[in-house]
């Protein structure tokens, strides 16, 4: 391990190796080659918490500014950024889960669980204006049917999703390294600097840990250290 940190390894990539062999001497345990780990008398490695890219406000804005977006794409843009759902998720959605009265969407995430996360009403408009468009046009919309269908009326491909994605980052010149994901960083960043609760960003994010969560809170730390410089009469 530390021949490997040599090398300029990111921290993920030791942990996995690490991990492996922790793994490996388990094994050689159970088999009866060994009668010791070594690997007991090690600490496991920590994980670096990376700040998660995200957009602005501002550069989302530009997204939603742009012209000539089909409107299931922007309909799926406007989903996103409304609920902070994860691209598996939005692929998997059927029309029957959305609830158009009660402004709420039932995701199955990870670990097959389910949850309710609540969708602003501009996207439920959005959405609705698509099953109407896919009815006029004599596709499927009952309440079983995928909720968004590629170009072969089927249900998406994630990789597809993504190139769409990207094709709208080239348009508006975002130039971070941006994929769907950052949407759903940018959600939970924007939702929490206008003061939302971090429990509640971690029941709409569908996380098993509030640890998992706190990732976004450096952003809004540094958010607050910002506001405090420019307004505190003595932070100069």
């Amino acid at each position: 391990m530390a021949y490997l940190s040599d090398f300029d390894l990111k921290k993920s990539s030791l942990i996995r190796k690490f991990s492996g062999l922790k793994t490996f001497y388990r094994f050689l345990i159970v088999n009866k080659i060994i009668s010791t780990n070594p690997f007991n008398a090690v600490s496991n490695l920590k994980r670096e918490k990376r700040v998660p890219v995200f957009l602005t406000e501002k550069e989302m804005q530009k997204l939603f500014a742009l012209e000539g977006i089909k409107l299931r794409d922007r309909a799926m843009l406007e989903l996103l950024y409304s609920s902070g759902i994860r691209i598996g998720e939005l692929i998997n959605l059927k029309i029957k889960n959305v609830d158009f009265i009660s402004n709420v969407i039932a995701v199955r995430g990870k670990g097959n669980r389910e949850r309710i996360v609540p969708i602003g009403e501009n996207c439920l408009s959005i959405i609705m204006d698509y099953i109407n468009e896919r009815k006029k046009d004599g596709l499927p919309y009952d309440i079983d049917s995928p909720l968004f269908l590629d170009s072969a009326n089927k249900e998406f491909d994630p990789r597809a999703v993504r190139q769409i994605f990207y094709n709208w980052f080239a348009k508006a010149d975002i130039t971070k390294k941006a994929s769907p994901h950052t949407i759903r960083h940018s959600f939970a960043t924007h939702i929490l600097d206008r003061g939302c609760d971090l429990r509640s960003v971690q029941e709409m994010l569908g996380h098993k840990n509030l640890s998992t969560t706190q990732i976004y809170t450096h952003v809004t730390i540094e958010t607050l250290k910002k506001i405090y410089k420019n307004f505190h009469p003595r932070a100069n």
